[in-house]
């Protein structure tokens, strides 16, 4: 009989809520109605600052697969945490940036306008899903429940890549429209 551990009838619903809160939560921020600005930044100080976190976790992803592949988990262990500390910097900073900015439409044209509008709808899609994964991976990790937390992170480490490096192809595309 499959049975959870007691950390798990703990864990395991909350990173479920946490996984259908954060990505309805986001969605309905970028619907509001009005606009609060709540740090009175320029409006491309945030697209710059989210660039900055999403280019230094994808640097970490990489150390952290290649400090793995070596064997040495202390480092793998705190680079993940450390990329895991920057994506929920940029999740919070980036729902303020909602709640403060209209969003900026994109006016590329030519071969760029298909380009820029993939990268930018498989970056949303990928980013509603990393969260589970990313939660489960990390709860997987630091249990100590390497086997789970291989099999999973096997799916979390190229989305979440991906994720990150699109974040900053994404900034790239828009830059000339903030």
């Amino acid at each position: 009989m499959n049975t959870l551990k007691k950390s798990d009838r703990v864990a395991v619903p909350v990173i479920i809520i946490l996984s259908i809160v954060i990505p309805l939560a986001v969605l309905v921020l970028m619907n509001l109605p009005a606009r609060y600005d709540i740090f009175g930044l320029d409006m491309g100080t945030y697209p710059f600052f989210h660039a900055i976190l999403n280019g230094a976790t994808s640097v970490l992803l990489i150390a952290g697969y290649i400090f793995i592949r070596r064997g040495e988990r202390k480092l793998h262990r705190n680079v993940m945490i450390t990329a895991f500390f920057l994506s929920s910097i940029f999740l919070v900073s980036y729902v303020i940036s909602k709640i403060s900015n209209d969003p900026t439409p994109y006016a590329g044209e030519g071969f760029l306008r298909p380009i820029y509008f993939f990268v930018l709808i498989t970056h949303i899609m990928l980013s509603a899903i990393i969260v589970p994964l990313v939660l489960f991976t990390m709860y997987r990790g630091l249990t100590k429940e390497y086997a789970k937390h291989r099999k999973i992170a096997r799916w979390t480490y190229p989305i979440w890549l991906y994720v990150s490096v699109t974040g900053v192809l994404v900034y790239l595309f828009m830059l000339p429209y903030y």
